[in-house]
């Protein structure tokens, strides 16, 4: 399953489905898709997402399921969509994905 974040003010961010609901979790959403938030809630989500990445909460995400595939740290992973919630918190816009 693949998850695509969207937002007036950024392009849309494509994300394969384990790590988008892992990240969609630590912003404090249930993890529905489709969802939305609304432009007042961007900031608070967008602060829960950088302080469970930055917390260590989070562990790293593999690519895929050979073990010789590299593993990308979560933060790498994250930092499409903090680009994406940063653009849409200064520009007040709601932040869809489906």
């Amino acid at each position: 399953m693949l998850v695509t974040f969207t937002t007036k003010a950024y392009a849309d961010i494509t994300m394969f489905g384990g790590a988008a609901l892992a990240m969609l979790k630590m912003m404090g959403h249930s993890g529905t898709v489709p969802s939305a938030i609304r432009a007042e809630d961007v900031p608070a989500a967008l602060g829960r997402l950088t302080e469970a990445i930055n917390a260590g909460k989070s562990s790293p995400l593999p690519i895929g399921k050979d073990a010789d595939e590299p593993v990308v740290s979560t933060a790498h992973r994250a930092l499409p969509l903090i680009n994406l919630l940063t653009a849409a918190a200064k520009d007040g816009c709601d932040v869809m994905w489906k």
